[in-house]
């Protein structure tokens, strides 16, 4: 069709001339049609993939105050559920090294780019100083291929965070660039901290065959919804397992590190209790029957295993077909916990279980940000798209009047749509509401201490409504209100979930100074336009 190339099937790894569709039956009129965007994969030129140096399993890696450590983002061989590709790693490690530290130290990172595009590494939630942010064209440029950068990396919040690519996010994170970091509290702050610890990181890698489908080269492909995969997987791997004992309580420290794939997590009917999330501690414990995760949140949630045997750790969500007007149960098995034995503190661990506990010092904190919580916004934007030039069937589907939109896509329902859009059609819109400027053109100031309430509305009524991850750099921020509701679950957070219809009040903490990306943490949508920034004065 007019506007659309091929140059996305031409000498596809898979060996097909066509790539298949992800879904059948196709949307009447997208046989043939390709995505505008010449093909991109890791090493597709760059000879065979039995030549490339295989990749290592992730190792912990602990840094002491002042230590300097070394991140080289290479090109590596990897064979995933029978599938030899080539793939992105940090020092060989896909997800990269598992990096701990302790609450007020100051590291240093040598980043050496050995990938074959330019990258940075960006320190998701990190309060750090601004020119270590990692954010290109903003903060720094981008590392050239073969190039290096030396970031001094200051963790002043305990918790769990992590570090990822921030030039390409919808190529690099699928493909490999990312992995946990873990700050250890200066002092023990409860009980939980003798848990068993188990960092869980959730991804997913879309196939054809034996190949990955080719990502865009010069714009992001599946434009619309985000990519999701067909193979999910946890520490990289495909079919995760852990053992524990009968009544054991273990502490799981998840990040989403999808580039679209919101999560509804499970473990086989066992107990959960969130315990923190992105930025600390839950200001109370919260039961919860499944743990919801949207891309680059993090949950630190306690679970109790109550029974010896086979526990499925299950993702479990609802397809949306929207064409056919099919809903459908879609549950994957992402893990298996063998439970067998019984623990020598399962009475203990029980009790503290079944109490839920505040956290005092978190109390104490959100106290002094309680006067802002009813208070009128400061700034509102809305959420949004503009999308032109997609194939006739598809602008002619997206604005059918009672087209159902749900207030979030679990997956990709609609493949064959959502691969032919690409950043070329589709732009994805922060706009401020006051003065109408959107995205890089959106010029905010504020001084530094500032308690700024921002108004966040997700509009339902755009072409192609989604929900967004919304993710501050370099501070923190709550969720006070939902719909006009106050939030109970109070937590310090860098991304939340913008659900489609909703109004959500953030109410951010502005510490740092700077100029710090405001972005919706889909990766396809980041590339495709939806993100902007803030500026922090020191005075």
């Amino acid at each position: 069709m007019p506007g659309m190339g091929t140059s996305d099937t031409a000498g596809a790894p898979s060996g097909r001339s066509i790539i298949p569709m992800m879904k059948h039956p196709m949307m009447p009129g997208l046989e043939g049609v390709r995505p505008a965007v010449a093909a991109f994969l890791p090493h597709m030129s760059g000879g065979a993939v039995a030549a490339l140096p295989s990749a290592i399993p992730t190792a912990e890696l602990r840094v002491g105050d002042g230590d300097t450590v070394t991140l080289a983002a290479t090109i590596v061989r990897r064979t995933i559920a029978g599938h030899t590709i080539a793939m992105y790693a940090f020092n060989g490690q896909t997800p990269g090294p598992l990096l701990r530290v302790t609450q007020g130290s100051t590291f240093y990172v040598r980043f050496r780019n050995a990938i074959d595009q330019p990258a940075t590494v960006h320190w998701h939630g990190v309060r750090i100083e601004n020119p270590f942010d990692g954010s290109p064209a903003l903060t720094q440029p981008p590392v050239p291929v073969g190039g290096t950068f030396v970031y001094a990396v200051h963790c002043p919040d305990a918790g769990i965070f992590w570090y990822h690519d921030h030039v390409r996010e919808d190529i690099a994170q699928p493909m490999g660039l990312y992995g946990n970091l873990y700050v250890e509290p200066s002092a023990p702050v409860d009980g939980g901290s003798r848990l068993r610890h188990e960092f869980l990181m959730l991804s997913d890698l879309l196939f054809d065959g034996d190949s990955i489908v080719p990502f865009g080269a010069d714009a992001p492909n599946f434009a619309l919804m985000g990519r999701f995969g067909n193979e999910l997987l946890v520490n990289g791997e495909p079919r995760w397992t852990m053992t524990a004992s009968s009544g054991e309580v273990v502490r799981f420290l998840i990040t989403n590190a999808s580039s679209a794939r919101t999560y509804n997590l499970s473990f086989g009917g066992a107990p959960i209790k969130l315990i923190a999330s992105d930025q600390g501690p839950y200001a109370r414990e919260v039961v919860v029957p499944s743990i919801v995760i949207a891309p680059g949140e993090r949950q630190v949630a306690d679970v109790r295993f109550e029974r010896s045997g086979a526990v499925a750790v299950v993702n479990a969500v609802q397809t949306i077909d929207h064409f056919l007007g099919e809903f459908f149960a879609n549950i994957d098995t992402v893990g298996r916990v063998t439970v067998a034995g019984r623990s020598a503190d399962a009475d203990g661990d029980g009790a503290a279980f079944d109490t839920l506990h505040d956290d005092t010092a978190t109390v104490r904190d959100i106290a002094r940000f309680r006067p802002a919580f009813d208070r009128p916004p400061d700034e509102a934007i809305v959420l949004t798209t503009e999308i032109r030039d997609l194939p006739i069937p598809v602008m002619q589907f997206m604005s059918v009047d009672t087209l159902f939109r749900p207030a979030l896509e679990w997956t990709d329902g609609m493949a064959d749509m959502n691969w032919v859009a690409t950043g070329k059609e589709v732009r994805w819109v922060i706009r401020d509401q006051r003065s109408g400027a959107e995205n890089m053109h959106i010029d905010w100031h504020f001084h530094r201490g500032a308690m700024v309430k921002v108004r966040v509305f997700n509009d339902p009524r755009s072409l192609h409504p989604m929900s967004h991850p919304l993710h501050l750099h370099g501070q923190r921020f709550l969720v006070v209100a939902r719909d006009g509701e106050p939030n109970p679950y109070l937590v310090w957070k860098d991304t939340a979930i913008i659900p489609v219809g909703s109004t959500v009040d953030l109410l951010l903490d502005l510490s740092n100074p700077g100029q710090w990306m405001l972005h919706c943490h889909i990766g396809e949508h980041a590339a495709a336009g939806m993100m902007a920034a803030l500026t922090v004065d020191a005075n």
